[in-house]
Formats: structure tokens, sequence, C-alpha cells
């Protein structure tokens, strides 16, 4: 996917369509924060009008945050990574990650055998421990296993992995 940019009348009708949008918002803003009626409202120094309708950005800008966020774990969860991500929003994949952590999910282990270096291992969960042990065949017809049990199937797959490593 590449950057999507916008013509010129698209971004005259989004303005408006926001500004139509931000209206009301700032008028609940601006009567909350003084107390007085709709139509004396905006009776004001500029300043403080100002200020009102800059307040109000902000609330919309928090929204927007929040929906792209949304957006972000929304194509995340159909399988978009941090690099489409990025380039969607027209930033690195760095920044998507950092924008959104928790947009894409991390892929599981696979299931099967490990195979490395000319062996094969296999991981499985130890029901008594609630741990996780291995079993080993090298590629010089070696056999092993786990003497007890791993805390994660990641550190059991690390240990048969160096089992496999020295009788690869």
């Amino acid at each position: 996917m590449t950057t999507v940019e916008i013509t010129h009348e698209e971004q005259a009708e989004l303005a408006k369509a926001l500004l139509d949008a931000l209206d009301p918002l700032a008028a609940a803003v601006r009567a909350r924060a003084t107390g007085l009626p709709v139509e004396r409202m905006w009776n004001a120094e500029p300043v403080e009008v100002a200020l009102t309708v800059l307040s109000a950005w902000r609330l919309v800008d928090a929204e927007v945050k929040r929906l792209a966020a949304v957006a972000a774990a929304t194509a995340g969860s159909y399988g978009a990574n941090y690099e489409q991500l990025g380039t969607a929003w027209g930033i690195t994949r760095q920044g998507a990650r950092k924008k959104w952590p928790e947009a894409v999910s991390r892929p599981t282990a696979r299931p099967g055998p490990l195979e490395l270096f000319g062996g094969t291992a296999e991981l499985a969960e130890d029901e008594a421990s609630g741990g996780w042990r291995w079993t080993a065949t090298g590629a010089d017809g070696e056999r092993g296993e786990t003497a007890t049990g791993h805390r994660t199937r990641e550190e059991a797959a690390a240990h048969a992995g160096a089992f496999l490593a020295a009788h690869g």
C-alpha cells in the first residue's frame, strides 16, 4: 500500500466537515466553562473564544488518536504487519511499532519438531510440573532429553537447540 494523498477539493471538504463537527463540541465546552446560555456564550474576549476552540481541537485530536489505534489494531488482527501500518500512516515500521505497540500480535510458535544442525527435537508440555520438556536426536545419532522441566517453551527450545548444536 502506498501513502494516500488527498486533492485540494477533498481537503477543503474535510476541513468543512471537521469544522461543522467541531462547532457543537466547542459550544458545549464553552457553555460548561462559562455557565452562560447558548445565545451569550460566544460573547467574550476573542482570545477566550479562540482558546475554547483550541481546547475542542485537543479533544478531537485525542479521539482521532484513539480511533487510529483501533484501526491499526483491526488491521493487525487481519494480518497487517508494522511495515504496512507505517506505510499507511506515513511513518517507518519502527515508528508504527512505537505508536501502536499492541497492534500486531506476535506469531505463535510453530507446532511440530524443532529441526536444527541436522537433528530434530520435540518439545512437550510436562503435565506434572506445568513446565516444558524436550527429547532430541542429534545429527550424529545421539539421543538426549531434558533432565528437569523448563519454565517456558522457549527455554526448553534453547536447551534442545544447544544439544542439537553439540551433536550436529
